[in-house]
């Protein structure tokens, strides 16, 4: 048989060769290095044999494909350890994940799982990893992998091979056996257990069967893999850091929020938190005035009517909290652009009127499931800095333009460099195909004729309209999606919105959503972590801190606070009996950008002495001169 090499070179093997037989023949040292094979796009074991005129690549530890791989195989050891730890354990599914990798478990009676275990599962996982164990693929038809599932009580394969046998009309499954363990797998993985170089365990979670809160609680162990010991160790030291920054953790520490059962997923907003958050609020109407953005304020609850037009009754009701009243069915509002649309359609409009620009710093409450609920960057109740934009088809271009520049504009202030990307039509959307093609048309045209860089993630728009995403970066090296950009002629359409054009026709106008930091809620947590709660001192709830150096100092300490305060900055003045040096201390870990400390030096002298967060003492100020500097980063939003 033939087959091509990536280079375009073909490789002549004998019939029935395997990917083993393909890597060998290219070289020992690329047969040893081996982890799998593409064929015709499809990664596949070594061990399976390849079809004649194949397109090939081998897959080595520096492929993109290698690490999932190894997690994929670190899935089914972390299996293979826990059943023989804990026999009569069932296992449900076992993928490779961003970072790492989990497997959920229904453990027997009376068997409850926490962290204290995992060290005993590793070190049981290191055991198969050193027996280096080949994993051995095999097939089975439909009929007997379920009677061979059904006698050995796993409950979870039987359900998944009725669904492949509903959804795709499998006839045949594939096994993989490493050691007495075998599971139920599409594969591919690595030729043997050996091939784990490093790997760890690292919490434990309760995950419900598939997602549905009715089925059963199963028991989730996450674990991470890498190629190498290093890379590893790299990770954790992150994932350390990542811990420390924990937004959750510095939310309660700096007395920003807090959270309570008696609203689950909604934060209770504390007054420090409060002013971090208006000031967010405030930087968008400042930054939206000039840009032409009106804002307007809609109602939190719609008749049903509404949603049905909109097309979220049927697209988004499960997430929705719904009431009734006066036998009139109704919900709070998830987005605000129903709203916004009802509005618009309120009054007759001219082209010479367009475009119109709405924006509401609205509330909006998601049903999202209490699994999901993730501090402020997973919530139920939150608040958008969002906006909507009705203009003509001529003016597309230049809106969506704006937009990014809006865009690009706010994330400089935080040091954060965007990347763009254009999310297209979903299986699942409103509108045909012919609105699909003008709107990413008109999306990816801006962008091109911005000279933006950007990349196409297919099928991920919003139901009603292509989108451009832009993900940023953090001090960690962790992607968030933040802007997002969405054009829209589904909604004018369900709504008959219409303008007057110069030709004294009604006209169909476009709509453009547009929220840029996302969610307040979700931007402060990701701010607090990117800058591990020491927030820039223009954004900083507490900006200076002023300390007496003893009680007789007190009175001018309170002058000082008093006059920075009537400057307009944000000010406190600890006057506690405590030492000095622990009220510092304090002061330090509570992360506020300027200490003043003042004694009997700066008493006689009418001076502050200055100490700044990360630099420590700056020397002796005039009030006056502190004030007109730091109000000067205030209004120059810097550090």
């Amino acid at each position: 048989m033939n087959v091509t090499l990536p280079d375009g070179k073909v490789l002549e093997l004998d019939s029935e060769a395997t990917g083993a037989d393909a890597a060998l023949a290219i070289g020992p040292g690329l047969a040893k290095a081996a982890l799998a094979i593409t064929v015709n796009g499809e990664i596949r074991d070594l061990s399976r044999e390849l079809p004649d005129g194949a397109t090939i690549s081998i897959i080595t530890e520096k492929s993109d494909e290698a690490l999932d791989l190894i997690r994929h195989d670190a899935a089914h050891v972390l299996a293979t350890a826990v059943i023989d730890l804990f026999p009569g354990t069932k296992v449900s599914i076992g993928p490779a994940i961003e970072n790492g990798f989990y497997y959920d478990f229904e453990f027997p009676d009376g068997v409850t799982l926490s962290e204290d275990d995992l060290p005993r599962i590793e070190e049981r996982m290191k055991v198969h990893v050193k027996a280096a164990e080949p994993f051995e693929r095999s097939e089975l038809s439909v009929e007997d992998a379920l009677v061979r599932f059904r006698e050995l009580g796993e409950d979870y394969k039987v359900e998944l091979i009725e669904d492949l046998i509903t959804n795709e009309g499998a006839q045949t499954v594939s096994l993989y056996r490493n050691g007495d363990f075998v599971d139920l797998c599409r594969g591919p993985h690595a030729p043997a257990t050996g091939r784990i170089k490093a790997f760890a365990l690292q919490s434990v979670a309760g995950a419900y069967w598939r997602g549905d809160s009715t089925r059963t609680m199963l028991t989730r162990i996450y674990g991470t893999a890498f190629l190498s010991r290093k890379d590893l160790e790299e990770h954790l030291e992150l994932l350390e850091q990542a811990k420390a920054r924990d937004h959750r953790k510095l939310g309660r520490e700096l007395g920003l929020f807090r959270f309570s059962e008696v609203s689950p997923g909604s934060a209770f907003w504390l007054p420090k938190g409060t002013k971090l958050f208006n000031e967010l609020v405030s930087l968008s109407r400042e930054m939206g005035e000039p840009r032409g953005y009106q804002e307007v304020k809609t109602p939190q609850l719609y008749d049903a009517e509404l949603w049905r037009l909109s097309g979220h009754w049927d697209k988004y009701r499960e997430n929705m909290f719904l009431t009734e009243s006066e036998d009139h069915q109704m919900g709070l509002k998830p987005m605000n652009c129903p709203g916004h649309a009802h509005l618009f359609g309120a009054q007759q409009w001219s082209y010479r009127d367009l475009p119109v620009r709405y924006s509401e710093p609205g509330l909006l409450h998601r049903n999202e499931p209490s699994g999901t609920l993730h501090g402020l960057l997973r919530v139920r109740h939150f608040c958008q800095d969002d906006a909507h934009i009705f203009c003509t088809d001529e003016q597309i271009q230049d809106e969506v333009a704006a937009c990014l520049e809006f865009a690009f504009a706010t994330y400089r202030l935080f040091g954060l460099e965007p990347k763009l990307e254009l999310s297209t039509r979903p299986e699942q959307r409103l509108g045909d195909d012919e609105l699909w093609d003008r709107a990413e048309a008109a999306l990816s045209s801006a962008l091109d004729s911005g000279g933006h860089e950007y990349v196409v993630n297919e099928g991920d728009g919003a139901f009603y309209g292509p989108k451009i995403d832009l993900h940023i970066t953090d001090s960690l090296g962790r992607s968030w999606q933040l802007g997002t950009v969405q054009l829209d002629y589904s909604m004018p359409e369900r709504f008959d919105l219409s303008y007057a054009g110069a030709d004294n026709a009604d006209h169909r106008p476009v709509m453009i959503h547009r929220a840029l930091m996302g969610s307040y809620e979700r931007f402060i947590g990701i701010l607090i972590e990117h800058y591990a709660g020491a927030l820039p001192f223009w954004l900083a709830p507490v900006q200076v801190q002023v300390l007496p150096v003893a009680d007789r100092h007190s009175p001018f300490a309170e002058e000082v606070a008093a006059e920075l305060r009537a400057g307009g900055l944000s000010v406190e003045a600890d006057t506690r009996s405590e030492s000095i040096g622990r009220r510092i201390r304090e002061a330090e870990l509570a992360k506020t950008p300027v200490m003043l400390i003042v004694g009997d030096r700066e008493v006689e002298s009418g001076e502050v002495s200055v100490r700044e967060r990360g630099s420590g003492d700056e020397g002796a100020e005039t009030v006056a001169g502190l004030l007109e500097r730091l109000n000067q980063r205030v209004q120059d939003r810097t550090a």
